[in-house]
C-alpha cells in the first residue's frame, strides 16, 4: 500500500479489515439469484426465472438524515444500517414491488473496521427482514471531508412488480377504510427538529426522564420494515392505495396515495402513540400540526381498502389497525 497515501489520512489496510468484517453479514443477506461474490466490480442478479408476467423494474433511494448524530453521540451504530434499508424498501413496496437487491454507501472521516462492520450488520438485518439481497457497496475514507467519528450512509434498492399489479393509487376512491401499521418510534424522519428541542430544553441522551429506556435508545430505534406485511396483503386483497409515512407526516404523505379530489378523515383515538411523541410535544411545545407535519405519530404505513376488505385485512396483519377513512375533502382531517 501507499505509505504517502496512509499519512494523507486514507488507510487502506483499515479498508481490507473491514470488507473482511462485513463478509459474514453479507453472505447472510443471498439469494438463489444473486451471482458472483464480494469484492466484484459490479453486483449481478439474475431474473431470468422470476415468475412475473409483465415484470417492472421499480427503485428507491434513501439516506438517514440527521439521527446519525445521535448514532455519534450515542455509539450505537447498527441500528442506522436497519433505518437505511428500511427507508428504501418500505418506499418501493408502497407501489406494490417485492425488494431484490440494496447496495450501500457509507463515506467516513476515518476508516474504523469494528463501526464499519456494525453498520453492515444492521444493513444485513435489514435486508434479510425486506427479503433482498446485499449485493454490493461502498465505503469511502474522506479525511477532511468528514471529522473522525463521523460518516454518512445513502442507499439504493431495486424491486420488481407485475405491470398489472402495480399499486398506484388510482383505484383509491371515497369511503375506501384506511388502515394503519405501527411505527417503532421517531423512525428516520424529522431528528432535525428532535434535535432542536433536545438543545432548547438541554434534554441528555442518557436520561431516561419519563420513557422506558434512555432518550438516546428510545430516539435510536430502527425504522419498522414493512415488506412482508404488504406483500401478505397484496397477495390476498385488493390494495388501492399504500403511503410510507416519512418526512412531513400525515398531512404531506397520505395524500401522496390519492387522486385529486379525495382526502382523509383520521380517527387519531384508534391508533397508540408510542411515548416518544407526547415527550417531544411536551418539551418543544409544539402544535399538534407540528406533530402530525413532521413525525408518523404511530403509524409508519397506511394502506387504502375496500370496506368490503377490512375484517381480512385485520385477520392477515394481527398489529393492523383501522385509522380512518377515504372522503371527498382533500387534504388530512384529524377528529
Amino acid at each position: 500500500m501507499s505509505e504517502a497515501y496512509k499519512q494523507a489520512g486514507v488507510d487502506v489496510e483499515a479498508g481490507y479489515e473491514a470488507v473482511e468484517r462485513m463478509k459474514k453479514h453479507v453472505a447472510s443477506t443471498m439469494r438463489p439469484e444473486v451471482m458472483g461474490g464480494l469484492g466484484s466490480f459490479g453486483g449481478l442478479f439474475d431474473i431470468s426465472g422470476m415468475s412475473y408476467g409483465e415484470p417492472v423494474l421499480v427503485t428507491g433511494t434513501d439516506g438517514v438524515g440527521t439521527k446519525l448524530k445521535l448514532a455519534f453521540e450515542t455509539g450505537l451504530h447498527d441500528t442506522v444500517g436497519i433505518d437505511l434499508v428500511a427507508m428504501c424498501v418500505n418506499d418501493i413496496v408502497a407501489q406494490g414491488a417485492d425488494p431484490l437487491f440494496f447496495l450501500d454507501y457509507i463515506a467516513c472521516g476515518k476508516n474504523d473496521p469494528a463501526m464499519i462492520e456494525a453498520i453492515v450488520k444492521g444493513i444485513s438485518e435489514g435486508c434479510k427482514a425486506s427479503g433482498a439481497a446485499l449485493v454490493g457497496g461502498e465505503t469511502a475514507e474522506m479525511p477532511g471531508m468528514y471529522e473522525p467519528s463521523e460518516y454518512d450512509l445513502a442507499g439504493f434498492t431495486v424491486g420488481m412488480a407485475d405491470k398489472r399489479k402495480l399499486i398506484t393509487g388510482e383505484k383509491v376512491e371515497e369511503g375506501d377504510v384506511l388502515i394503519g401499521l405501527p411505527s417503532s418510534g421517531v423512525h428516520s424522519n424529522g431528528f432535525s427538529l428532535v434535535r432542536a428541542v433536545m438543545e432548547k430544553e438541554g434534554l441528555s441522551l442518557e436520561e431516561t426522564y419519563s420513557l422506558h429506556a434512555t432518550l438516546g435508545e428510545v430516539l435510536m430505534a430502527p425504522t419498522e420494515i414493512y415488506v412482508k406485511d404488504i406483500q401478505t396483503w397484496k397477495n390476498e386483497l385488493d390494495l388501492h392505495g399504500i403511503a410510507h409515512i416519512t418526512g412531513g407526516g400525515f398531512y404531506e404523505n397520505i395524500p401522496r396515495m390519492m387522486p385529486e379530489g379525495l382526502g382523509a378523515k383520521i380517527d387519531t383515538a384508534r391508533f397508540t402513540q408510542p411515548e416518544i411523541f407526547p415527550f417531544l410535544k411536551r418539551h418543544g411545545n409544539l402544535s399538534t400540526e407540528d406533530m402530525y407535519g413532521t413525525f408518523n405519530m404511530g403509524i409508519g404505513m397506511v394502506v387504502a381498502v375496500s370496506e368490503a376488505d377490512v375484517s381480512s385485512a385485520l385477520e392477515l396483519v394481527e398489529k393492523a389497525v383501522v385509522i380512518g377513512e377515504v372522503t371527498k375533502t382533500e387534504g388530512v382531517e384529524l377528529v
